[in-house]
């Protein structure tokens, strides 16, 4: 997967789109993005007229609905703000997947003007930022699980940045961290069985290394694992990057000594 655009625009007046998934069943996920920008000094719009970023229609074939959803996407978030996104699935689709549905369209340059101010939250916070520590503490194991549809960006290295350093917090490695969480979107609907066996291979490699939790930066694929998990009496706790970023925010103020030793480097 081509990368984003590498001009994007980064300043601290942002535009957030919440996802569908935020929006239906995370909340708090899109919560604690707002109060992870509103830490950083970033003053966050909420397009009130957002729906969706067309992802499923796009992968299952559907391009003519798949344009139309992306057009009402244009012109809600018009503008020359970043946009940030809590999903790399969703900024994935803005970047590169609209431009794709968009390639013999009259109206490519005002997708592709889209596409080049979006951000995955990781990738802004320490890309656009400049952000490569932060406050706080998080005392847990945890498994990062790097999406599929963070491939070719700088999503996932940017997201272990920050997570390396957060005081208290361990990564944990397991076996095959690249494998698909088998969720897929709309694959997971067409090919269950498929999708159920793909995650649960995942799930297992996961598993065997014992973390506290599941921290990802797609809330889909933490929602395809915490079901298989939950289905297969094995549960296991998952968190959003946001949320956990949020959560060592608010701990108890305490030295944070990874953050200490590399800014003494």
């Amino acid at each position: 997967m081509p990368a984003p655009a590498t001009h994007r625009p980064t300043g601290k007046h942002v535009q957030l789109m919440a996802t569908c998934l935020c929006d239906a069943v995370f909340d708090d996920t899109a919560i604690a993005t707002v109060e992870v920008l509103e830490h950083l000094g970033c003053r966050v719009a909420f397009p009130e007229a957002q729906t969706c970023c067309g992802q499923p229609a796009f992968n299952t074939g559907d391009w003519p609905a798949a344009r139309k959803v992306l057009r009402h996407v244009v012109r809600a978030f018009a503008g020359d703000e970043p946009i940030i996104v809590p999903s790399a699935s969703c900024a994935a689709m803005l970047f590169h997947g609209a431009q794709l549905a968009f390639e013999n369209e009259p109206d490519l340059p005002a997708v592709r003007q889209v596409g080049g101010r979006t951000w995955e939250l990781a990738d802004y916070i320490v890309n656009a930022l400049g952000v490569t520590t932060w406050p706080g503490r998080f005392d847990a194991k945890i498994a990062f699980h790097r999406s599929c549809h963070a491939r070719g960006a700088a999503t996932g290295a940017a997201a272990l940045t920050l997570l390396n350093s957060i005081d208290g917090l361990t990564l944990v490695p397991f076996d095959e961290p690249e494998q698909c969480c088998g969720f897929g979107g709309t694959f997971s609907v067409t090919f269950p069985h498929l999708s159920q066996a793909v995650g649960n291979l995942k799930l297992d490699h996961i598993l065997a290394a014992r973390p506290d939790h599941i921290v990802s930066i797609d809330q889909s694929c933490l929602m395809s694992l915490a079901g298989l998990a939950a289905k297969g009496d094995r549960p296991i706790k998952t968190l959003h990057l946001a949320q956990v970023l949020r959560d060592a925010l608010r701990a108890p103020k305490a030295t944070n000594a990874k953050q200490q030793a590399t800014n003494t480097k």
